[in-house]
């Protein structure tokens, strides 16, 4: 039986892969660990037998107990502080909370010299930075420009990656991934958050509505969370190990796109208004990759079009808003 060690455990994204796990996996295994307590029943599963640990990361000495005390097979580390923004207000506890946490993590089954232990180490797209348009799609080879705190924090975990791979021979696969999207995302995420916003201005009878956004002219690449979390196993199971695959659809939309999308599905109009605290010091202005290695390499493509996300996020919210 396959014993899966799961960090960030309380998010959507943990979530979506415990589905998949009862969807494709035989009988497993899964150790949740997050800071925050999850917000879904982890025992109505058939296929998968969940336990859950109330724990920060940076208590190593924990986190060690833990993983020999469990053993797993394979180790996804989810748990990050992932939002740019908060890594501008607080850089030393964005650095602390990604490049720390992992460090204590990888450092653990060092010690216990767990080297059969596949860890999936994810990283963002906001590693490659600020690129002109001649150089996209991005791909793994391409050289990294982190322009964000948060960013610098996810190039120190990949390299910090790679050190253990190389130098202590610990199994690792790391991940450059593009942004994702989703049911069950928070609204602190924007497209959760416009989403939101839209239906519970459609539910409030009205048919024109007016949002305040930051600068919508960005473009970036969505990938459906199902899709993600489907790499997510294959890489675990079938990743090279020391290598770096970019999770990402290969297009990008403008953010305004994804505003007019929604407002069109749910036949509402909006007016954008663009409030200047809400954009960042520094900002990739365009972020589209390729994902052409995983796509040779595993297989794997993404199944699931942008439309169907934003209306399945839609759905969400008509469900989850009075």
């Amino acid at each position: 039986m396959n014993k899966y060690l799961i960090t960030g455990f309380s998010g959507f994204v943990a979530r979506h892969f415990v589905e998949y796990l009862e969807n494709h996996e035989k009988p497993c295994m899964v150790k949740g660990i997050d800071i925050l307590r999850p917000d879904f029943n982890i025992n109505h599963y058939k296929n998968v037998k969940i336990s859950f640990e109330n724990m920060d990361l940076l208590s190593k000495d924990r986190i060690k107990h833990i993983i020999d005390e469990f053993q797993p097979n394979y180790i996804l580390h989810l748990a990050s502080f992932s939002s740019v923004a908060f890594s501008w207000n607080e850089p030393v506890q964005s650095f602390k909370n990604n490049t720390n946490i992992f460090l204590n993590l990888v450092d653990a089954v060092r010690k216990l010299n767990l080297l059969n232990t596949r860890i999936l180490s994810i990283g963002s797209s906001e590693e490659y930075g600020t690129v002109n348009k001649e150089k996209l799609p991005l791909r793994e080879d391409d050289r990294l420009n982190p322009v964000s705190p948060y960013a610098v924090a996810r190039v120190a975990q990949e390299t910090l990656s790679r050190v253990y791979a190389n130098s202590y021979n610990l199994d690792i696969v790391m991940t450059r991934s593009f942004n994702h999207i989703g049911p069950l995302q928070n609204s602190v995420f924007v497209v959760s958050s416009w989403a939101k916003q839209l239906v519970e201005l459609k539910k409030a009878g009205k048919s024109r509505g007016r949002m305040v956004t930051g600068d919508v002219s960005i473009v970036r690449d969505f990938t459906d969370v199902r899709d993600v979390v489907r790499a997510y196993y294959l890489l675990l199971h079938n990743g090279c190990k020391g290598q770096v695959y970019n999770v990402c659809s290969g297009s990008g939309f403008p953010l305004k796109d994804i505003i007019d999308m929604m407002a069109g599905q749910l036949n509402v109009e909006v007016e954008i208004h663009i409030d200047p605290r809400l954009i960042r010091p520094a900002d990739n202005r365009i972020i589209i990759g390729s994902n052409e290695k995983i796509k040779q390499e595993l297989g794997w493509e993404n199944r699931i079009p942008l439309e169907q996300s934003l209306q399945d996020i839609i759905k969400y919210w008509n469900t989850h808003t009075n």
